[in-house]
């Protein structure tokens, strides 16, 4: 049964009885197994799970099948996906598997497949395990079967984040921040909160909002401000100094500033940014599809940005090619190569707060000091249409305009951009699009929303 089954280069996910069955789960772990033993004789995959209700059973699963291909298996348990990442590192495993559908519905779920450096697997990597996918397993004999064993990684990556040196942990406890923390009841209700903890930061000065692991998400899991209306509310109810929301496996971080302000998601990396130019110069690397924002605060320290395709791993590729300090996404996603190459939550925390301690100024004052762009996000189901047959329409009309067609289409237009791609996750095109006030984002997207519809047949 297909169902909503997406399987690509990006991983593997799919509502759990509509696509992601337990057949699903172990062909593909099975695949991802054929392939860590073409990398290594003996392999050592690192398994965790965010907090969802299926993550468990699905886990179990997959690490059963690993066990069955004759490879050992760390079990990291409900874990972060930065902290996987890490721990890949930490333990020079072969590979590692995240069970996540990141900012999908709790139905979802997903397999997010990592290399030896604890990166997402590369385009090649991705088709490679996707081609074993189909081929016949072999799997091995009861002696030869793998082991497993449980490790904790968490306060291994706190104090890995407050080793870095330009955090300074005892004067964001002496600041006395009273912080709210959106957890959304999965495992960044856990480790947002130990990693203050960690700081110094008193459990009185912290208020804990959706920070059981239930998996019974407290809102939609994808951290916007639509989503957030009762988390804004109550760090303005509060007097909180910030707000901290992440995604269900933090790796993406959405800030509310004092005063129940939403700062976009855009402006995380832009923040990020401006705060490590404070102390050190170099690259910065993000996708097509992020805020114009950066590319100023860049200007201002002296600092280059550059641009890869949409997609963790395309931006990851870009910063080892320019050697970059920083990169991220603007979807919340903050990549320090000081730590590892993958977007984590709990780094932006911290150089967030150090940031604010640092300036003496409020995050609302912070966000005030940032580039004005607004920013329009909307999504188009394809149907039986061919987005790549689109794309290249679209491209011909706007031939005489900027364009970029590294990743889908971006057209940059003076007054803003909109950038139109092919979803590498869900059936769907993407339009993104940015200008100076939010009505005239709103219109720009609208305009090739109807575009796209028009040359689908839908208009």
């Amino acid at each position: 049964m297909k169902g909503t089954l997406i399987a690509s280069i990006s991983g593997i996910r799919g509502i759990i009885g509509d696509g992601l069955d337990p057949e699903v789960l172990v062909k593909y772990a099975s695949a991802f197994g054929m392939w860590c033993l073409g990398q290594d004789s003996r392999p050592t995959v690192v398994v965790g799970r965010d907090g969802r209700v299926t993550g468990e059973a699905c886990m179990a699963l997959v690490t059963t099948t690993l066990r069955f291909m004759g490879l050992d298996v760390i079990d990291a348990g409900m874990a972060t996906t930065p902290t996987v990442e890490m721990a890949v590192i930490k333990e020079g495993a072969t590979g590692g598997i995240i069970l996540s559908a990141s900012h999908n519905p709790p139905e979802w779920n997903a397999l997010k497949l990592l290399n030896s450096r604890g990166e997402f697997l590369s385009p090649e990597e991705g088709a490679e395990v996707l081609r074993l996918a189909d081929e016949t397993k072999e799997y091995t004999s009861f002696d030869k079967m793998g082991g497993v064993r449980r490790e904790e990684y968490l306060m291994y990556h706190i104090q890995k984040v407050l080793d870095l040196e330009f955090i300074d942990s005892g004067s964001i406890a002496d600041a006395q921040f009273k912080i709210v923390v959106d957890g959304i009841n999965s495992i960044g209700g856990v480790a947002i909160p130990a990693l203050l903890r960690t700081m110094g930061i008193d459990d009185q000065d912290i208020v804990f909002l959706n920070c059981e692991p239930t998996g019974i998400f407290a809102h939609p899991a994808e951290p916007l401000p639509g989503n957030l209306t009762s988390t804004i509310d109550r760090v303005r109810d509060e007097q909180a100094d910030i707000g901290i929301v992440v995604d269900p496996d933090a790796d993406r971080l959405a800030l509310i500033a004092d005063g129940g302000e939403y700062v976009s998601e855009e402006l995380t990396q832009v923040i990020a940014a401006d705060f490590l130019w404070g102390f050190r110069g170099g690259p910065f690397v993000t996708n097509l599809s992020s805020s114009r924002a950066i590319e100023d605060v860049a200007r201002k320290h002296g600092n280059k940005v550059f641009r890869s395709s949409v997609g963790e791993i395309n931006v990851v590729k870009k910063m080892q090619e320019v050697d970059a300090i920083l990169g991220g996404e603007g979807n919340g996603g903050i990549i320090l190569p000081d730590l590892h190459y993958g977007r984590d939550a709990l780094v932006g925390v911290a150089m967030i707060l150090q940031h604010m301690v640092n300036t003496g100024k409020k995050l609302s004052e912070i966000r005030r000091d940032m580039p004005e762009y607004h920013m329009g996000k909307k999504k188009i189901l394809t149907g039986d249409s061919n987005p790549e047959t689109i794309l290249d329409e679209l491209k011909a009309r706007y031939s005489n305009d900027r364009i970029d067609a590294t990743d889908g289409l971006k057209i940059d237009f003076d007054e803003g951009w909109v950038h139109i791609r092919k979803s590498n996750t869900e059936p769907i095109m993407r339009v993104y699009s940015e200008a100076g006030t939010a009505s005239k984002a709103d219109e720009l997207g609208e305009r090739f929303v109807t575009e796209v519809n028009e040359l689908a047949g839908k208009g």
